[in-house]
């Protein structure tokens, strides 16, 4: 059977890592044997709903809560209990290039009791690669400390994958900023509208974790100790910076469209000038020609010799008055 869940158990002098099923930890999970140590469980999936409920019916789980664990609807939620705090966030990972038109997001849910937190993402997805070395190489206080704690380092790292999501699209924007400069096509509109899409997406989820940390600054929950409370105020004051930065990306996403179009017009106008400058050229050789394309007799021109010379001379020295005006006014200069 395919290995979809890790335990860790941990305390200030050893950690123990064990990998194995849902079904197996269902049945031997047992965070109560030893409460001096730290215990976090990470589920990598959420097919085995029959070892989810399991285990939660094991740790007296609420029956309406494990019905939301499953639930199909993305949204942060916060719940307490006299035993535990449970609540559900959205993950979003960052993923390169332009051609990426909506973003990565999956649904992370926690639970954390006494000595213990269990951890339920939708699909095998790497999220907390620092916490794991905080852990396994005794880095920073995660060894120190209790399970809040340790929710705090895995927040931040989710946090840090919006950071990150945020910085690809700074990287994708200025690439869109070049690509208009140099050689801008339609299609730079819609990969504009995708990047914006993805801020909306991103707004929608770094706003509610936002919340979500202000709620943790005030919980009245002896699991989460007092101490550790200033760490999520450092969290909701990372939201907010998150917030104004997508806030000025949205922007910056609105000034490559609008040099888009600028550029756009810009092009339209040399045409409409070239357009125009050759018109106005053509005007007086059509008017000669209208004249002397009229059918009547008595046109003595007609009857000259050179009188077919004397009208090419007429139309070129026309001409080339014409665009000797049109130069020395700058009209035919290219404007860069």
């Amino acid at each position: 059977m395919s290995q979809v869940a890790q335990l860790y158990k941990y305390n200030l002098d050893a950690f123990s890592l064990e990998k194995n099923s849902e079904e197996y930890f269902a049945e031997h999970f047992n965070p109560f044997e030893d409460m001096n140590s730290t215990y976090w469980l990470n589920f990598h999936s959420m097919k085995d709903k029959e070892s989810i409920i399991k285990l939660c019916d094991k740790l007296c789980i609420d029956k309406l809560l494990q019905e939301d664990l499953f639930a199909e609807t993305k949204r942060t939620r916060l719940e307490e209990y006299s035993d535990y705090v449970f609540f559900s966030i959205v993950s979003a990972l960052p993923k390169e290039g332009l051609n990426n038109y909506e973003l990565t997001k999956e649904r992370v849910s926690f639970i954390i009791g006494d000595n213990y937190l269990i951890s339920f993402q939708e699909k095998p997805s790497d999220h907390f690669p620092t916490v794991r070395e905080r852990i396994e190489y005794k880095r920073g206080k995660v060894r120190f400390k209790g399970p809040d704690f340790l929710l705090f380092r895995m927040l931040e790292s989710i946090i840090d994958n919006y950071t990150e999501v945020v910085g690809e699209i700074s990287i994708n924007i200025e690439l869109l900023d070049k690509i208009v400069l140099r050689n801008p096509k339609s299609e730079v509109l819609r990969k504009v509208e995708w990047e914006k899409r993805k801020l909306l997406d991103l707004r929608k989820i770094v706003f509610p974790m936002k919340e979500l940390m202000g709620q943790l600054d005030r919980v009245e929950n002896e699991l989460i100790i007092e101490d550790n409370i200033h760490y999520f105020r450092e969290l909701k004051d990372i939201c907010y910076s998150l917030i104004d930065e997508i806030e000025s990306q949205k922007q910056m996403l609105d000034g490559v469209a609008n040099l888009y179009y600028a550029i756009q017009g810009q092009r339209m106008n040399e045409v409409m000038k070239v357009l125009t400058v050759t018109s106005a050229i053509f005007i007086p050789l059509t008017f000669i020609v209208g004249v002397y394309g009229m059918n009547f007799e008595n046109m003595p021109e007609l009857k000259s010799h050179n009188g077919y010379y004397m009208i090419w001379g007429v139309m070129i020295f026309i001409t080339a008055a014409l665009v000797f005006v049109f130069w020395k006014r700058g009209w035919l200069k290219r404007n860069d």
